[in-house]
């Protein structure tokens, strides 16, 4: 059955993205308590909002070739994989 994952990469990686200053709002207790646990808040912004990013182009990727991956998984079972016949293993 076919179930492609998105190939194409819009998000890219932290060392080729130049940073841009932005505001947040963030929950004052959450920050005061990030803050006191030394952790990067930009940093897990970043990581976090990267991962949510390529998530929804995943999802998105499957809902718009939706169509396509019915039909073609439609297509295996009524006619089986091509090439099949010469399958060894």
């Amino acid at each position: 059955m076919l179930d492609l994952d998105p190939v194409r990469r819009v998000v890219r990686s932290p060392s080729q993205s130049p940073r841009r200053a932005t505001n947040l709002s963030l929950s004052a207790d959450v920050l005061e308590a990030a803050k006191a646990l030394d952790i990067n808040i930009s940093q897990t912004c970043d990581e976090y909002l990267r991962k949510v990013v390529k998530e929804e182009q995943a999802r998105r990727w499957r809902e718009e070739h939706a169509d396509f991956i019915a039909a073609y998984n439609e297509m295996l079972v009524a006619e089986g994989l091509p090439l099949d016949e010469w399958r060894t293993f």
